[in-house]
C-alpha cells in the first residue's frame, strides 16, 4: 500500500533569530513534520539562485521532503524573516518582501502533482502578491482535499482574500484570535462554539480546528465538536508548534483515525515541538505517544 502524499504550498525561507538562522515558513514546517510521521511530502515554492536558496534545498532534501517542485529564481532572492523572541519564547516576525516565494509560477508539473495528492496544504501569507495568489488559486482547482491554515500575518491579508480561500477549503485551522476576526465579519456571537459553527456553516467546511495554545484545541467536524486539553511541557520556543499540530492532525486523519484521536495526537505533536528548539526538530510518532501517555 503506497504512502499518502501531502503537498504544501507557499513560503520557504530562513528565520533569522538572534542566535542564528533556522529554516522556516509555515507550509515548509508542515511538510517536514508530515514526513516525520511517515507521509510522503512535497513542497511547491520558489527560492533564489543564491547560497541561501541552495542551502534551503539541501536542508529540505535531508529532511526527506521532495523538492522537485521548488522553483529557482534568478531575479529575486531567497526569503528571510527577522525574528525576535520575548522572554516567554513567543516570536514576532519582520517578513522581508519581494523575495522568490512571492513569484511562484503555475505550471503543468505542479498542477499534475496536486491533482493526484491526498491533500494540498496552504496559508494566506503566500497570497501577498498576485502572482503567487493566482498560482495557488489555479492549484486549488486541481486539489482533491484543500487544507487551509489561515495563519494571519498583518498586513498581508484582507477579508476578500480570506473568503476566497475559505470557499475553496475542506479543512481549516485557525487560532482564537483568527476565529474572532473572521466571525466578527458576520455576527457578534460571544461563545467560541457559536463562532466555530458560524464559520463552518458559512463556508460549508468539512472540518474546522481551533488551536488554543497551552489550553489545547477544538475540532468541529460533521456538526460534532471535540475538545482536547493541552499537554504541559517546558517551552523552549513556540516556533513551528502550530504547524506540527496540523501535520499531526493530517497524519491521523489520513490514517482514518477517529476525530478525538486525531485531535489528541495533534495536541501532543504541537506540545512536543514547543518543548524543543526550532520549528523542525526531528520527531516521530513514538515520541508524541510517549508525551501523551506521560
Amino acid at each position: 500500500m503506497s504512502k499518502p502524499t501531502v503537498i504544501c504550498f507557499g513560503e520557504v525561507l530562513w528565520d533569522l533569530l538572534p542566535d542564528g538562522k533556522i529554516a522556516g515558513g509555515a507550509p515548509m514546517n508542515v511538510a517536514c513534520h508530515v514526513n516525520n510521521f511517515g507521509i510522503q511530502s512535497k513542497m511547491i515554492s520558489r527560492v533564489g539562485s543564491d547560497d541561501l536558496g541552495l542551502e534551503l534545498l539541501h536542508f529540505l532534501k535531508n529532511k526527506g521532503v521532495d523538492i522537485a517542485l521548488i522553483q529557482q529564481d534568478s531575479t529575486f532572492p531567497t526569503g528571510v524573516v527577522n525574528v525576535t523572541l520575548t522572554d516567554t519564547g513567543q516570536p514576532s516576525y519582520e517578513i522581508v518582501q519581494r523575495v522568490a516565494w512571492d513569484y511562484i509560477q503555475l505550471d503543468a508539473a505542479n498542477q499534475e502533482a496536486v491533482a493526484v495528492a491526498d491533500a494540498l496544504v496552504f496559508g494566506s501569507l503566500a497570497c501577498r502578491t498576485d502572482r503567487t495568489r493566482n498560482t495557488l488559486l489555479g492549484l486549488l482547482e486541481e486539489a482533491p482535499y484543500a487544507v487551509f491554515d489561515i495563519n494571519l500575518r498583518p498586513p498581508f491579508y484582507s477579508q476578500r482574500l480570506l473568503e476566497e480561500l475559505l470557499e475553496k477549503a475542506a479543512l481549516v485551522k485557525m487560532n482564537d484570535e483568527e476565529l474572532d476576526i473572521v466571525a466578527a465579519w458576520y455576527d457578534d456571537y460571544s461563545t467560541v462554539e457559536e463562532k466555530m459553527h458560524l464559520v463552518s456553516n458559512r463556508f460549508a467546511l468539512e472540518s474546522l480546528v481551533l488551536t488554543q495554545g497551552a489550553a489545547g484545541a477544538l475540532l468541529l467536524t460533521d456538526g460534532m465538536l471535540f475538545s482536547q486539553k493541552g499537554f504541559p511541557v517546558k517551552v523552549q520556543d513556540t516556533i513551528g508548534s502550530g504547524d506540527t499540530f496540523l501535520a499531526g492532525l493530517l497524519y491521523k486523519k489520513l490514517s482514518r483515525a477517529a476525530p478525538q484521536e486525531c485531535l489528541e495526537f495533534a495536541c501532543g505533536a504541537g506540545a512536543l515541538v514547543a518543548s524543543l528548539k526550532g520549528g523542525t526538530p526531528t520527531i516521530d510518532e513514538a515520541m508524541v505517544r510517549a508525551l501523551i501517555e506521560k
